[in-house]
């Protein structure tokens, strides 16, 4: 029969253990072409090649990062194919918001089901254009994605945000940052992150969006102002908890689109993955991809 999937493996992904085991049992789904990731680019690289050859589904098998560069090699051919996920990363935080399973059979299972849901795409201007279906942010968590390197990542798992966060730490600044909501007026803030989401959670599970939802056709921006320490401190509390926008450090706005301008300049990254730096353009893409998911 004719191979209508593509599946995209991220040989070095944080639960990956047994390569030839995690072969073995994507073998399972039918009309099936595998390719493994060698390097940075590789995953975008063989989901636009996949669309070119007419595959129906492309399957990212990994983390984060891996399904972030999947999207990227789709692009603005999403009415071409359907994605789906098998999450073998240290994070998986968009598996969470969308109710992927983790375990390997499950995820498997569903997507043999086919079925699939609308889900909204980002796509940020800045250095580059970049899509991204969990979240984007700039500032100290761009410092933190610079620490991050992939054996940090291998080695601490689930606790190499906070890792990368202690690294980065001694470099803390605030951002003289002025944005702009649907083309409204501006607003100038001091901050130390800016976060556009789009899932619910970063960095293992922090749900630093919990009002987020994956279809409404709106940006969740959260933003982190300029505070003492003592503050901040409690603030990390209140982000394990899920219960900090209401904090006077948190700035929260629902938009469609957003532009970001900061003073010095800051790292973005999406999903993840540090891409580049503002000025930043973010702009909503309603129910633009078909992923393979549970039904809400």
């Amino acid at each position: 029969m004719a191979t209508t999937t593509c599946i995209i493996l991220n040989p070095s992904a944080g639960s990956v253990r047994d390569l030839d085991d995690v072969v073995a049992r994507l073998k399972r789904l039918p009309n099936a072409e595998i390719r493994l990731t060698g390097r940075r680019g590789s995953a975008a690289r063989f989901a636009r090649t996949a669309i070119q050859k007419g595959r129906q589904l492309i399957v990212a098998a990994g983390g984060d990062g891996t399904l972030n560069e999947v999207v990227n090699g789709v692009g603005e051919n999403v009415r071409a194919v359907r994605v789906g996920l098998i999450p073998l990363g240290t994070g998986n935080d968009f598996a969470r918001t969308i109710g992927v399973p983790t375990d390997v059979e499950e995820a498997i299972d569903l997507i043999a089901a086919g079925v699939a849901r609308r889900v909204d795409l980002v796509r940020v201007t800045s250095d580059e254009v970049r899509y991204f279906v969990n979240v984007s942010a700039g500032g100290f968590s761009g410092l933190v994605d610079e620490k991050l390197t992939p054996a940090m990542k291998k080695t601490w798992g689930p606790l190499a945000y906070l890792r990368g966060a202690a690294a980065a730490l001694s470099e803390l600044r605030a951002y003289r940052t002025t944005l702009a909501f649907n083309n409204s007026k501006s607003l100038t803030l001091d901050l130390y992150n800016v976060v556009v989401a789009n899932g619910r959670y970063v960095a293992g599970g922090r749900m630093i969006a919990p009002e987020a939802s994956i279809d409404d056709g709106l940006l969740d921006v959260v933003l982190i102002r300029q505070r003492p320490a003592p503050e901040l401190a409690l603030l990390a509390a209140q982000v394990a908890m899920g219960t900090h926008l209401s904090s006077d450090a948190i700035v929260f706005r629902r938009a469609t689109k957003l532009t970001v301008n900061s003073k010095p300049r800051m790292c973005f990254n999406v999903d993840g993955e540090l891409v580049g730096s503002e000025p930043a353009r973010f702009e909503i893409l309603p129910r633009a991809l078909r992923f393979i998911a549970p039904k809400p």
